[in-house]
């Protein structure tokens, strides 16, 4: 049987430690400032992102690989022979997944390749991402990946909790009378991936420390018959005194083997600015 490589784009968000230890390979995507394109985690970093977007009044593009990046990222693992499942955000939300095929066609590889459409974004691809590198140090064909893999994505629960209406008005996902009210009012929504495209939920109100643990309370009923292997709390730059207290609480529930804190990268900070918490884990 062919040794299977896991690729994914950079908006599953995972942690070095993560990426290192499940020998995930990464392809980043692009985050446009002004005239200049720049690696997702490899040129910028959320915080330079902010730093530039709050100088500007704006947010930043992102884009998904060029064609020609996209077949040079796969080029090597065609070239030694390896079967590749790629893990893509959302096609309702990037064209990134369409890119690749195009790619592995290029390449005379599709035989080989499985372009998964996650339906999701940040640790919602990573919690997929993590799935298929047991299944396949377990041995399994690609083709029997990707259909366990089109089941499990569906049980994925991805949902953020965000700060600031400021950076989705600056991108043109809300009006300015709306982000402005908001920002005033101290409305916080929760925003929800269903079906691969994300819509708002909830509405909470008050400080970041108030509103985040009544979020993550609002789901203790699905947290606690969530698959248990593992959980994940990832932020786009928070007070380590709100992370802590969302651990505490997940730990409290004495259901979790593993609770993972990750820092969203530039893709996924770029639209919701900081401040943005999300719980995300997977339905039994």
């Amino acid at each position: 049987m062919r040794q299977i490589r896991i690729l994914a784009d950079s908006t599953c968000d995972l942690s070095q430690e993560l990426i290192q230890e499940y020998g995930i390979t990464v392809l980043p995507l692009n985050i446009v400032m002004e005239d200049t394109c720049y690696l997702d985690g490899v040129e910028t970093t959320p915080d330079a992102i902010y730093e530039w977007a709050d100088a500007n009044k704006t947010t930043p593009k992102t884009a998904a690989p060029g064609p020609e990046a996209a077949i040079e990222f796969l080029r090597p693992f065609a070239e030694a022979g390896e079967d590749i499942i790629f893990f893509g955000i959302s096609e309702q939300m990037s064209s990134t997944c369409q890119v690749m095929r195009l790619a592995a066609e290029e390449l005379e590889y599709e035989e080989h390749t499985c372009i998964m459409d996650s339906m999701n974004l940040s640790t919602g691809i990573g919690l997929q991402v993590l799935y298929a590198a047991k299944l396949v140090k377990g041995g399994i064909s690609l083709r029997e990946l990707e259909a366990e893999m089109k089941r499990y994505r569906e049980r994925v629960r991805a949902s953020f909790i965000v700060d600031t209406l400021t950076y989705l008005q600056r991108g043109g996902r809300c009006s300015a009378v709306t982000a402005l009210l908001g920002n005033t009012l101290k409305l916080k929504p929760r925003i929800e991936v269903e079906n691969g495209k994300m819509g708002v939920g909830q509405k909470y109100r008050g400080a970041s420390k108030k509103t985040v643990m009544a979020y993550v309370k609002d789901m203790e009923d699905a947290l606690r018959k969530a698959e248990k292997k593992r959980v994940f709390i990832t932020h786009s730059g928070i007070s380590g005194e709100i992370v802590e207290e969302v651990k505490t609480y997940l730990e409290s529930l004495q259901h979790f083997e593993t609770i993972y804190i990750t820092r969203a990268g530039g893709v996924v900070s770029s639209h919701c600015g900081p401040g943005t918490l999300g719980v995300l884990f997977v339905e039994m």
